[in-house]
Protein backbone atom coordinates (compact mmCIF):
# COMPACT_ATOMS: atom_id res chain seq x y z
CA UNK A 1 0.00 0.00 0.00
CA UNK A 2 2.82 2.44 0.93
CA UNK A 3 4.16 1.78 -2.53
CA UNK A 4 0.83 2.59 -4.12
CA UNK A 5 0.71 5.86 -2.40
CA UNK A 6 4.42 6.95 -3.29
CA UNK A 7 3.55 6.19 -6.96
CA UNK A 8 0.13 8.85 -7.05
CA UNK A 9 2.83 11.26 -4.94
CA UNK A 10 4.11 13.74 -6.05
CA UNK A 11 5.89 14.84 -9.33
CA UNK A 12 9.32 15.41 -7.87
CA UNK A 13 8.92 12.21 -6.73
CA UNK A 14 9.12 10.69 -10.20
CA UNK A 15 12.79 10.37 -10.47
CA UNK A 16 12.49 7.19 -8.56
CA UNK A 17 10.10 5.77 -10.76
CA UNK A 18 12.09 7.15 -13.69
CA UNK A 19 15.08 5.52 -12.41
CA UNK A 20 12.60 2.02 -11.64
CA UNK A 21 11.84 2.07 -15.37
CA UNK A 22 15.42 2.37 -16.77
CA UNK A 23 16.68 -0.47 -14.90
CA UNK A 24 13.85 -2.74 -15.54
CA UNK A 25 13.98 -1.80 -19.41
CA UNK A 26 17.41 -2.45 -19.51
CA UNK A 27 16.94 -5.58 -17.25
CA UNK A 28 14.71 -7.03 -19.91
CA UNK A 29 17.19 -6.64 -22.77
CA UNK A 30 19.55 -7.85 -20.71
CA UNK A 31 17.66 -11.12 -20.21
CA UNK A 32 17.07 -11.47 -23.99
CA UNK A 33 20.84 -11.14 -24.68
CA UNK A 34 21.28 -13.63 -22.01
CA UNK A 35 18.87 -16.08 -23.23
CA UNK A 36 21.12 -15.94 -26.27
CA UNK A 37 24.41 -16.26 -24.75
CA UNK A 38 22.95 -19.02 -22.50
CA UNK A 39 22.73 -20.88 -25.73
CA UNK A 40 25.97 -20.96 -26.25
CA UNK A 41 27.15 -22.17 -23.02
CA UNK A 42 25.41 -25.53 -24.04
CA UNK A 43 28.16 -26.07 -26.67
CA UNK A 44 30.87 -23.32 -26.25
CA UNK A 45 33.26 -25.54 -27.70
CA UNK A 46 31.08 -25.08 -31.29
CA UNK A 47 29.81 -21.77 -30.43
CA UNK A 48 32.64 -20.19 -28.73
CA UNK A 49 33.01 -17.15 -31.60
CA UNK A 50 29.17 -16.51 -30.68
CA UNK A 51 30.01 -16.71 -27.29
CA UNK A 52 32.50 -14.40 -27.48
CA UNK A 53 30.76 -11.89 -29.68
CA UNK A 54 27.64 -12.23 -27.26
CA UNK A 55 29.64 -11.22 -24.47
CA UNK A 56 31.23 -8.26 -25.67
CA UNK A 57 27.83 -7.20 -26.84
CA UNK A 58 26.62 -7.51 -23.52
CA UNK A 59 29.19 -5.11 -22.05
CA UNK A 60 27.33 -1.55 -22.50
CA UNK A 61 23.76 -2.60 -21.58
CA UNK A 62 25.40 -4.73 -18.44
CA UNK A 63 27.13 -0.75 -18.07
CA UNK A 64 24.25 0.92 -17.74
CA UNK A 65 22.15 -1.68 -15.71
CA UNK A 66 24.89 -1.20 -12.98
CA UNK A 67 24.95 2.38 -13.74
CA UNK A 68 21.31 3.20 -13.06
CA UNK A 69 21.13 0.55 -9.97
CA UNK A 70 24.17 1.87 -8.31
CA UNK A 71 22.37 5.35 -8.77
CA UNK A 72 19.37 4.13 -6.60
CA UNK A 73 21.76 2.57 -3.98
CA UNK A 74 24.26 5.49 -3.69
CA UNK A 75 20.83 8.30 -3.44
CA UNK A 76 19.54 5.75 -1.11
CA UNK A 77 22.20 5.23 1.38
CA UNK A 78 23.37 8.84 1.19
CA UNK A 79 19.68 9.87 2.95
CA UNK A 80 17.91 10.98 -0.34
CA UNK A 81 14.50 11.55 0.77
CA UNK A 82 12.51 10.36 -1.90
CA UNK A 83 14.80 6.86 -2.50
CA UNK A 84 14.31 6.45 1.20
CA UNK A 85 10.76 7.11 1.20
CA UNK A 86 11.14 4.66 -1.90
CA UNK A 87 11.92 1.84 0.32
CA UNK A 88 15.10 -0.39 0.25
CA UNK A 89 14.83 -4.09 -2.01
CA UNK A 90 13.33 -7.20 0.10
CA UNK A 91 16.16 -8.51 2.28
CA UNK A 92 16.91 -11.28 0.49
CA UNK A 93 17.22 -9.09 -2.86
CA UNK A 94 19.92 -6.86 -1.07
CA UNK A 95 21.53 -9.95 0.72
CA UNK A 96 21.97 -11.45 -3.10
CA UNK A 97 22.94 -8.07 -4.76
CA UNK A 98 26.61 -8.13 -4.20
CA UNK A 99 26.96 -12.10 -5.00
CA UNK A 100 25.31 -10.87 -8.76
CA UNK A 101 27.30 -7.58 -9.12
CA UNK A 102 30.89 -9.68 -8.27
CA UNK A 103 30.19 -12.54 -9.79
CA UNK A 104 29.05 -10.66 -13.13
CA UNK A 105 32.33 -8.40 -13.01
CA UNK A 106 34.14 -11.88 -12.35
CA UNK A 107 32.96 -13.57 -15.24
CA UNK A 108 33.47 -10.70 -18.01
CA UNK A 109 36.68 -10.06 -16.56
CA UNK A 110 37.71 -13.51 -17.01
CA UNK A 111 36.44 -14.24 -20.32
CA UNK A 112 38.23 -11.10 -21.46
CA UNK A 113 41.08 -12.06 -20.24
CA UNK A 114 40.84 -15.44 -21.86
CA UNK A 115 40.01 -13.42 -25.24
CA UNK A 116 42.82 -11.43 -25.07
CA UNK A 117 45.27 -13.38 -24.07
CA UNK A 118 44.33 -17.14 -23.89
CA UNK A 119 46.25 -19.88 -21.86
CA UNK A 120 49.45 -17.54 -21.81
CA UNK A 121 49.00 -17.42 -18.12
CA UNK A 122 47.41 -20.94 -17.74
CA UNK A 123 44.10 -22.08 -17.04
CA UNK A 124 43.81 -21.07 -13.88
CA UNK A 125 41.69 -18.15 -16.15
CA UNK A 126 39.05 -20.74 -17.17
CA UNK A 127 38.40 -22.11 -13.95
CA UNK A 128 37.89 -18.60 -12.40
CA UNK A 129 35.54 -18.14 -15.52
CA UNK A 130 33.72 -21.71 -14.66
CA UNK A 131 33.89 -20.79 -10.54
CA UNK A 132 32.30 -17.69 -11.58
CA UNK A 133 29.70 -19.04 -13.55
CA UNK A 134 29.02 -21.59 -11.11
CA UNK A 135 28.32 -18.60 -8.34
CA UNK A 136 26.46 -16.14 -10.65
CA UNK A 137 23.55 -18.58 -12.16
CA UNK A 138 22.03 -19.54 -9.20
CA UNK A 139 22.33 -15.78 -7.86
CA UNK A 140 21.07 -13.94 -10.86
CA UNK A 141 18.47 -16.47 -11.19
CA UNK A 142 16.93 -15.68 -7.98
CA UNK A 143 17.45 -12.40 -8.24
CA UNK A 144 15.62 -12.82 -11.67
CA UNK A 145 12.75 -14.21 -10.01
CA UNK A 146 12.66 -11.88 -7.31
CA UNK A 147 12.36 -8.82 -9.65
CA UNK A 148 10.33 -10.11 -12.63
CA UNK A 149 6.72 -8.79 -11.22
CA UNK A 150 7.72 -5.83 -10.66
CA UNK A 151 10.08 -5.45 -13.41
CA UNK A 152 8.00 -6.68 -16.27
CA UNK A 153 5.21 -4.02 -15.35
CA UNK A 154 7.54 -0.98 -14.87
CA UNK A 155 8.52 -1.93 -18.56
CA UNK A 156 5.24 -2.71 -19.67
CA UNK A 157 4.90 0.78 -18.36
CA UNK A 158 7.66 2.49 -19.95
CA UNK A 159 7.16 0.80 -23.58
CA UNK A 160 2.84 1.52 -23.38
CA UNK A 161 2.25 4.60 -21.60
CA UNK A 162 4.82 6.83 -21.51
CA UNK A 163 5.42 9.68 -24.18
CA UNK A 164 7.03 11.84 -21.82
CA UNK A 165 10.68 13.42 -22.95
CA UNK A 166 12.26 11.71 -19.94
CA UNK A 167 11.20 8.41 -21.53
CA UNK A 168 12.18 9.16 -24.62
CA UNK A 169 15.59 9.71 -23.06
CA UNK A 170 15.37 6.24 -21.08
CA UNK A 171 14.46 4.39 -24.50
CA UNK A 172 17.69 6.56 -26.56
CA UNK A 173 19.90 5.23 -23.52
CA UNK A 174 19.03 2.02 -23.49
CA UNK A 175 19.21 1.49 -27.27
CA UNK A 176 22.19 3.33 -27.34
CA UNK A 177 23.74 0.98 -25.05
CA UNK A 178 22.71 -1.90 -27.52
CA UNK A 179 23.84 0.07 -30.05
CA UNK A 180 27.20 0.43 -28.24
CA UNK A 181 27.00 -3.19 -27.71
CA UNK A 182 27.02 -4.09 -31.45
CA UNK A 183 29.65 -1.76 -32.55
CA UNK A 184 32.03 -3.50 -29.57
CA UNK A 185 31.39 -6.95 -30.46
CA UNK A 186 31.76 -6.02 -34.26
CA UNK A 187 35.15 -4.56 -33.01
CA UNK A 188 36.57 -7.38 -31.49
CA UNK A 189 35.87 -9.81 -34.24
CA UNK A 190 39.27 -7.46 -35.86
CA UNK A 191 41.31 -9.42 -33.45
CA UNK A 192 42.21 -13.34 -33.48
CA UNK A 193 41.85 -14.49 -29.99
CA UNK A 194 44.15 -16.67 -29.27
CA UNK A 195 42.01 -18.55 -27.10
CA UNK A 196 41.56 -22.43 -28.76
CA UNK A 197 41.33 -24.11 -25.58
CA UNK A 198 37.33 -25.46 -25.82
CA UNK A 199 37.97 -25.41 -29.43
CA UNK A 200 40.52 -28.20 -29.56
CA UNK A 201 39.55 -31.75 -30.07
Amino acid sequence: MAEIKYRRGKSTESGVIANERLTSLTGVLLLVLLALMGLTVFSVRRWLPEHFFLGFLLVPPLALKLASTGYRFGRYYTGDQQYQRAGPPQVLMRLLAPIVVISTVAIFATGIELWLFGLRFGSIWVEAHKLSFAIWLPATGAHVLGHLTRTSQAAVEEISFSRSASAITRRSLVFGSLLAGVVLALASLTYASPFIFFRDG
